[in-house]
């Protein structure tokens, strides 16, 4: 499957019904349904293989244990360079690798400019990893406890900081837009430093905002599963993002990267066929956008 819009190639990030079966079955899933690849974790040097000899093509890969490059001691950060420089440069016989993180501190209690240093001060050193090894890094948004380069505000600064062609976005407009933060707005500043899409959306629940707004949780109620109280996340299709015009402003841009589905969907997500469906059915809405 690729877009209709750009024909970017489409997958899936593995999580959810993907942890219940063999690795091959989910390789097989994947090729008998039309989509070209699949987001690993932070085994790419024992499954990457495994993945380009099924014909398929590897989206992104983790790190191992990334948030000690953010972490206030100068020793754990040394520790984890040094063994992710090693994991990078086994992987790097996989072919150009890209990488996927959250920048995500050790301490998220620290002043936010303190942990910014931290990053900074690894990921200089990280992207001369990535540039030596035909590699990539790309960070999402997700504004978790204590996230950095979740905003245009802390993006922009990182870049400033590291300026590193390795280091690059995960761009997911569902975190934008949960956040306030306008998706194309966004994409036009920062274009040319997205080096992958993920393929999620997000509901804005209005009859909640009134009810709930969106600086407190509510009271006598539960937030909303893969979502909070005024929001959730969901499939392409299902949200806010305006999909054509992001991928216009990409292919505007010379993107060549991909888009993988990410699906974070109260609707569906039963652990199995219903997560299977609602994967395909948002790659197939991409394919008519």
């Amino acid at each position: 499957m690729k877009t209709r819009t750009g024909g970017y190639p489409i997958g899936f990030r593995m999580r959810g019904w993907t942890n219940n079966v063999s690795f091959e079955e989910v390789l097989r899933w994947t090729k008998e349904n039309g989509l070209g690849g699949v987001e690993i974790g932070d085994n790419a040097d024992t499954v990457g293989q495994q993945v380009l000899d099924a014909g398929l093509w590897i989206g992104n890969a983790g790190l191992r244990n990334a948030r000690r490059f953010l972490s206030p001691n100068a020793e754990t950060r040394a520790a984890a360079l040094a063994e992710n420089t090693a994991y990078i440069e086994t992987c790097a016989a996989l072919g150009p690798m890209t990488y996927f993180g959250v920048m995500i501190p050790e301490d998220p209690s620290l002043p936010r400019s303190e942990n910014f240093g931290y990053m900074v001060e690894s990921f200089e050193k990280l992207a001369k990893v990535m540039e030596a090894n035909n590699a990539r890094y790309v960070i999402e948004g997700w504004p978790g406890p204590g996230a950095l380069c979740c905003t245009p505000e802390t993006y922009r600064a990182f870049f400033e900081a590291v300026p590193s062609p390795a280091m690059g976005i995960n761009y997911d407009p569902s975190h934008l837009i949960r956040m306030g933060i306008n998706p194309i707005r966004f994409l036009k500043e920062f274009v040319n430093r997205v080096y992958h899409v993920h393929g999620k959306d997000t509901e804005i629940l209005a009859d909640n905002v009134y009810e709930y707004g969106t600086e407190q949780p509510g009271t006598f109620v539960k937030a909303k599963p893969f979502g909070g109280y005024a929001w959730r996340y969901t499939i392409p299709g299902h949200g806010l993002t305006p999909w054509c015009e992001v991928f216009h402003i990409l292919e505007e841009n010379g993107y060549q990267g991909r888009v993988c589905i990410e699906l974070e969907d109260m609707n569906f997500n039963d652990g199995g066929a219903e997560e299977q469906a609602g994967t395909l059915h948002a790659a197939r809405y991409l394919t008519s956008v």
